[in-house]
């Protein structure tokens, strides 16, 4: 193991940096998507692509039809082939892929997401993928969360399953998803029913809490489950000094929302969040404006705090253009549930981690803020019987995730892909009448 992990480290290096060099934004990654399966495609895996993936009406928040063919355009002068791109077309981006052993064994699927985030990549020469020449070339489209990692780590478990086929046993369902930033992107290849036979369910994720290289938390406790909110207001224009009593002015009713929204009580059941990530109103000082724009997310504990604020925060919104008198559009763009990961997989996780030259520390459980799409999958196999996971790898993060300077250290990936590889060796040792 630790041999392959070592003739692996260079690779997986590699393929990091191109990743990261060229990110794409969520129901776009027609180009990561296409690089993904080629490779893939050279390991005797079965590429499922487009509507064959994902199950394309449960999808929300995809960006507008201009949007996506500019970005498909964009792909075709990048190289992926129009078979491809056809497939993919309208935005029906990421992939799974199988490999079936042939033999009898526990059915484990894993779960990598490949989406990148609308942030502007620093410049700055202390920024490591500035100085080593493998920064964002997307303008204001940056990897700034570690999915360019994530999926680096499932290419090399992929590689590992392929060249090690012959010891292996069962089958394997590697879900590459798109759009996880925003909540937009599991539940759609949840529908498409991959995951209600599998036995395993492993996902992960690098960094999101401080850690050594070489530290594995095998569960997490903390996420929330949450709602995504677009929300337009439409008035009436008019000129603010001769006609101010014909102008309906939805600015007023945007800015009052978004005051009123942090008014939301607290939930003695348990935690709950809210915040407007983005307001967009007016167009000059003597104009009374007619539209306005938000971008609002809740959050809770659980499925029923979530929902408390959902509806608290659509009464607000609601109230507010009748305020001023202007209607109101509210779209959900998004959403994720709650989750807890398998106990009994932890002993499992650290049995299997045992002996490794990359694996220093297996700690039971790390909390967790923030929210998962993954929940979709996980909670999908536990209703079925299976057991999952959300595992996170250490790394040193000098600043936080979504920020602009946002890296990890590379040393991480031969850690997480030893572990996802250490794991399923433990898993092919089973009882084929344990679930």
């Amino acid at each position: 193991m630790s041999k392959f992990i070592h003739n692996l480290t260079h690779e997986l290096t590699h393929w990091r940096r191109m990743f990261h060099a060229y990110p794409e934004l969520g129901f776009t990654e027609y180009l990561t998507t296409y690089r993904i399966g080629k490779l893939l495609e050279g390991w005797d895996y079965s590429i499922f692509i487009g509507e064959d993936a994902l199950d394309s009406d449960a999808r929300v928040g995809i960006p507008n039809t201009e949007i996506l063919t500019h970005f498909e355009q964009k792909a075709k002068e990048q190289g992926v082939e129009d078979s491809w791109l056809r497939k993919m077309a309208g935005g029906n981006t990421g992939l799974v892929a199988t490999f079936d052993t042939g033999r009898p064994g526990k059915h484990i699927a894993l779960r990598f997401d490949i989406d990148a985030l609308p942030i502007k990549e620093s410049t700055q020469p202390s920024h490591t993928p500035t100085s080593k020449g493998f920064n964002s070339i997307n303008p204001k489209v940056m990897h700034a969360c570690g999915h360019d990692g994530h999926i680096t780590i499932g290419l090399g478990v992929a590689k590992y399953i392929y060249e090690h086929q012959n010891q292996l046993v069962g089958k394997f369902t590697f879900l590459f998803q798109p759009a996880e930033e925003g909540g937009r992107g599991a539940l759609a290849m949840t529908k498409k029913g991959w995951l209600v036979d599998v036995d395993r369910f492993y996902a992960g994720h690098i960094g999101i809490e401080e850690m050594s290289v070489g530290t594995v938390a095998a569960t997490v406790k903390g996420f929330l489950a949450s709602t995504k909110l677009n929300v337009r207001f439409h008035g009436n224009a008019s000129h603010a000094g001769m006609n101010p009593e014909t102008g309906k002015n939805a600015l007023l009713s945007a800015s009052s929302a978004s005051i009123h929204l942090y008014g939301i009580p607290r939930h003695s059941k348990g935690t709950t969040r809210v915040n407007v990530g983005k307001l967009e109103a007016g167009s000059g000082r003597n104009i009374i404006p007619d539209e306005a724009y938000m971008e609002v997310e809740v959050r809770g504990e659980t499925k029923e705090l979530n929902n408390y604020m959902t509806e608290h925060a659509k009464r607000i919104i609601n109230s507010a253009g009748s305020m001023h008198d202007t209607n109101c559009e509210i779209t959900i763009v998004g959403s994720t549930e709650e989750m807890d990961c398998s106990p009994s997989i932890i002993s499992n996780i650290k049995h299997a981690c045992e002996n490794s030259d990359y694996i220093k520390n297996i700690i039971s459980e790390a909390s967790v803020s923030g929210s998962e799409d993954a929940s979709y999958m996980m909670n999908e196999v536990q209703k079925h019987g299976g057991k999952a996971t959300y595992m996170l790898f250490g790394t040193k993060l000098d600043y936080p995730h979504h920020h602009p300077f946002f890296d990890f250290q590379e040393e991480v990936l031969p850690v997480a892909v030893d572990t996802f590889t250490r794991v399923i060796e433990q898993e092919n040792a089973y009882n084929p009448g344990e679930r």
